[in-house]
């Protein structure tokens, strides 16, 4: 959900910039930095980013550089003259001194400077709307971009989950022998006599419990899924996250069972992978 645009435009004396950015967030969260000309159009400017943004934390500003000095503030010579008449009524009655400098003391009272207050016309809101949409455009652009490029490591990442988890089939079988193996060890260093049968069929129910074909079903189902809502879907970013959470449910599980140091190496392997895809997932739309 990162995305930057900008774009300006010239309207009779003045330069007009739209400048939009955004970072990751769950909501739409938006700061408007905006002239008081434009305050009138808060809220159709606010419609209009939600529209295409749908997410994010955005900050939007409008910036107006004017061509001409006419723009700056008049000094309110009628409250100039009415701070003199009182300062010099209070230095009388005080018996203090005037000031000195009487322009340095006068233009620090409020009101001395006073701005004009334009009025928004038609075609000045239609000259910034249509320079909103030109910035919009370069931000969608610039998503675009960066859409394309977490494609590409997301289709890397979930790849080498699948090739770690096919690696561990190397493994499955030799982790049971062992597992048998050091049972039986365990039984003869106690000295313990035990029935060949019954020691088989526990065997079965504690290898039952061993057993990751499940789990590397599900994530591999998982990560299928992952794929097509990647494809398929519109404004899928949440979504992801949910399916990245499964994942982890099932690759910690594969952990959990596998009880061979080999296979919990890649596990290791396959957790950093999906690290990587959690990192990225925010910025997803």
């Amino acid at each position: 959900m990162t995305g930057y645009g900008k774009a300006d435009t010239e309207f009779q004396n003045k330069k007009i910039t739209v400048e939009i950015k955004s970072l990751n967030s769950k909501q739409f969260d938006i700061n408007l930095r905006i002239p008081s000309i434009y305050k009138d159009k808060e809220f159709d400017i606010r419609n209009k980013l939600l529209q295409s943004i749908e997410r994010g934390k955005v900050d939007f500003t409008i910036l107006i550089d004017f061509n001409d000095r006419l723009q700056t503030g008049k000094i309110n010579s009628n409250a100039v003259e009415g701070y003199y008449e009182e300062i010099k009524a209070i230095a009388q009655l005080l018996k203090i001194n005037e000031p000195a400098d009487w322009f340095s003391v006068l233009l620090r009272f409020p009101d001395i400077v006073k701005m004009e207050v334009a009025e928004l016309n038609e075609e000045e809101w239609k000259a910034v709307a249509q320079t909103i949409d030109k910035a919009l455009d370069a931000f969608t652009q610039f998503r675009v971009q960066e859409g394309k490029m977490l494609e590409q490591v997301f289709v890397e990442k979930t790849n080498n989950i699948i090739s770690l988890s096919g690696e561990i089939e190397n493994y499955e079988s030799d982790r049971i022998e062992k597992i048998k193996i050091r049972m039986q060890e365990s039984l003869r260093k106690l000295e313990i006599e035990y029935d060949d049968n019954r020691f088989e069929q526990e065997m079965i129910y504690y290898i039952e419990r061993l057993d990751i074909s499940e789990e590397k079903a599900r994530l591999s189902n998982h990560l299928n899924y992952f794929s097509e809502t990647m494809i398929k879907e519109k404004s899928q970013g949440k979504k992801l996250g949910f399916i990245v959470q499964e994942i982890g449910r099932e690759i910690n599980t594969l952990g959990s069972k596998s009880n061979h140091a080999a296979m919990q190496q890649i596990v290791v392997r396959m957790k950093d992978e999906l690290e990587q895809i959690k990192e990225q997932i925010l910025n997803v739309l």
